[in-house]
Order: C-alpha cells, then structure tokens, then sequence
C-alpha cells in the first residue's frame, strides 16, 4: 500500500495487520518496525520508482492512497498533475509485475456538488477544482489501463474526516487546537452540512473494499450529514470551551455548497461495511488525542 505514513494510511496499515494481511508499506520515509509490515522507502513522482517497487514488493493486492493532501494548497496545487502519471505508472507496472486487485483513493470533489447527495451511479462528475479535476482524470484512465492489464478495479471516493493524526491545519484539529489552548476560535456560521466519518472507519472501508469483489466506484462515506456549526459546537462542549466559539466571524466561502454527502448503499449493501464510531465518540476520542499532547503537525 502506498502512503503509509500518511493520516488516512497509518489507520489502513493498522486494519490490513487486523485482519490477518502481511502489508508491503510504501512511503517517503520507513515508518515503525512492525511485525508482518514490510517497509519501501520511494518517491512515487519518481519516474524510476514504480517497476522497482512492484519487483519487489511481488504483492498481489495494492492500495493506493498516496497522492499531494498538503491542507489548503492540495485543492490548486501544481503537483495533483504530476500524481496521475505517478498513479498509472504504478498502476501499469502493478499488473505487470503480476498483480491482481487494486483499489485507489478517489474524493468527493469529482462530483458535481449541487445541493444533493452524491450518488455514484446517478450524479454527474463534474470537478471544479484541480484536485478533483486530477483524481478523476486518473480513474477515468486507471479503468481502461485496468481492464487491458486484466486488474480488478475499485476506486473509493472519500468524503470528510477527522481523528487522531490529522493535520493541524484541518478544520476538527485546527479547533480542538486552538480551543485546548484557551483561544478564541473564530468560524463561519456554518450551516453547510458535511458527510464526516472517522478515519479509523475510513481505514477499514478501504480494507473492507480491498478484500470483497465489488469494482468501480464506491463512496466511503458515513450517508448522515451535519451542519459544520454543530460538529464545532461538540467540539467545543467536549473541550470544555463552548463560549470561546465566534461564529460568523470568518465569511463564508465563494460558491462553497450547502451539501456535500455521500450515498452509502454500494459501501453497505455490496462491500458489507458500515461505520462504527459515531460522531460524539469519535470526538472525544480525537479531543483526548491532542490533550494527550500527542498531536504534531
């Protein structure tokens, strides 16, 4: 699996050992010596790095999540373009090194978001940003590579997350942050409703799609949306800090959607997963990570 080190990737290397799997990990940098977990050092933009990382690894099952998810920058960042090529060389180099099975990280953002939720069978795909732009260019293209390499394919969209290792720079951490350290924590009103799911679920959606038959898209997502304004009111409850919330202070967005949420019937019904971690556990369990002082950007 790709991006190992990275926040949704940790959780992933962790689901995979759960579930009796020997993980070949690929990063930038080995992470922890583990049992069962064999360490890649590479830099997938490197065009040398594919056939010698799938040589080997000789894995039959890939996970690709790397891709550039700096906070901010990732939705215009220059390098989302470079990823495609550094994904379906991969990909190309996977089949031909005798793999089977692939399942690649999508994202909400190849939707058109227009006020309904995203389905994948029924709403168009129509990205306005770069990123989005690039994650579906890469699986419009990784399907037919697919089908001529004779790979199974599946591509999981995910729509929002938080937990423990998150960035700081991203909305959960940047207000669990701000108001343990006794800040005031400025916001928009934040009506908009988002799909949010905790990584740890995440994680085992992948593992979950990586290990059934299903191919083509499916998105992983919880299917309940909740206005911003009230996932921030948790936030802060469970901090302790509720008056230390200013919203409105912050402008909404340009064009930004009233709804961005995910139907889940292929994820429950075909894949078989359902989230377990609701959202006041998921926080508390997130609030208790950054208290713990274990939280480094």
């Amino acid at each position: 699996m790709t991006g190992a080190s990275g926040f949704i990737g940790g959780h992933v290397v962790d689901a995979l050992l759960s579930q009796g799997h020997e993980v070949q990990a690929v990063a930038r940098h080995a992470g922890m010596a583990r049992q069962a977990v064999t360490w890649h050092e590479a830099d997938l933009l490197d065009p040398g790095a594919h056939e010698a990382l799938t040589g080997a690894a000789q894995a039959t099952h890939l996970i690709h999540l790397a891709w550039h998810v700096a906070p901010g920058s990732f939705w215009s960042a220059p390098e989302n373009e470079r990823w495609i090529d550094a994904s379906l060389r991969l990909l190309r180099a996977f089949g031909e090194a005798g793999g089977r099975r692939v399942v690649m990280a999508g994202t909400c953002a190849e939707y058109r978001w227009d006020g309904e939720v995203s389905s994948e069978r029924h709403t168009p795909l129509a990205p306005t940003t770069l990123y989005g732009a690039c994650k579906h260019a890469t699986h419009v293209a990784a399907a037919v590579m697919a089908e001529q390499l004779g790979l199974a394919l599946a591509w999981g969209r995910v729509f929002f997350l938080y937990g423990p290792g998150e960035h700081s720079d991203r909305l959960v951490a940047s207000v669990v942050r701000g108001l343990l350290a006794g800040h005031e924590v400025p916001t928009t009103e934040g009506h908009q409703r988002r799909d949010f799911m905790h990584v740890s679920d995440v994680a085992r959606a992948f593992v979950a799609l990586l290990d059934s038959q299903v191919t083509g898209a499916v998105n992983i997502a919880s299917g309940l949306a909740i206005p911003v304004r009230e996932l921030i009111m948790l936030i802060a409850r469970t901090v302790g800090e509720p008056a230390r919330v200013r919203f409105g202070e912050l402008p909404p967005r340009s064009g930004e959607p009233e709804l961005i949420a995910g139907e889940t019937a292929r994820l429950t019904d075909e894949v078989g997963f359902r989230p377990t971690i609701g959202l006041r556990e998921g926080i508390g369990e997130t609030v208790a990570w950054w208290r713990a002082g274990a939280g480094a950007t």
